[in-house]
């Protein structure tokens, strides 16, 4: 073999591992964005993953604004107007038409559907407005948009309060 051929043989070997080093380095630097996307990654860091309302949230009093049931409420409760948790006081009639939220139980650690129906047919009642927007979806899905008056279709539009019915188990 010549000097040339022999040089080039050391200079091509030298830039081969070069290469495979610095192909190596690229590979780490772009994989490197997706390490906190691991799954161990998110598990770790979803510690309490309960929203601000179920953190604070009670089972005893369906009066009170912090009731399990009233994560997604918006309006006055129908218990501090005449009415029920889920039953309309004498008066007024419940909608056809409802929004919805998912509620989590602190008593049993579960999620519930809840369907929140108004009452209608009086003027508002003005006593326990309640405003949870745990799950609120902007108005272009109003199913789960309780800034609607949601007297659609009831024999008088005038919003009195609102039930929280318990539809069932969520997922």
């Amino acid at each position: 073999m010549t000097l040339l051929d022999r040089t080039s043989e050391r200079l091509t070997r030298r830039l081969a591992s070069r290469r495979s080093l610095l192909a190596r380095l690229g590979g780490w630097l772009v994989a490197a964005p997706a390490l906190p996307l691991l799954p161990v990654q998110r598990a770790a860091a979803a510690t309490d993953a309960r929203t601000e309302f179920a953190r604070k949230a009670q089972t005893k009093d369906p009066t009170k604004c912090d009731y399990w049931r009233y994560c997604a409420m918006d309006g006055n409760l129908c218990s501090c107007c005449g009415g029920g948790l889920h039953t309309c006081p004498p008066g007024t009639v419940p909608s056809p038409t409802s929004w919805v939220g998912t509620c989590l139980n602190p008593e049993d650690g579960k999620a519930y559907l809840i369907a929140y129906r108004d009452c209608c047919g009086k003027d508002a009642c003005g006593r326990c407005g309640c405003s949870g927007t745990d799950g609120e979806l902007p108005t272009y899905r109003p199913q789960s948009n309780g800034d609607i008056i949601w007297c659609l279709g009831a024999p008088n539009m005038m919003f009195h309060c609102s039930s929280a019915v318990l539809v069932g188990l969520a997922g």
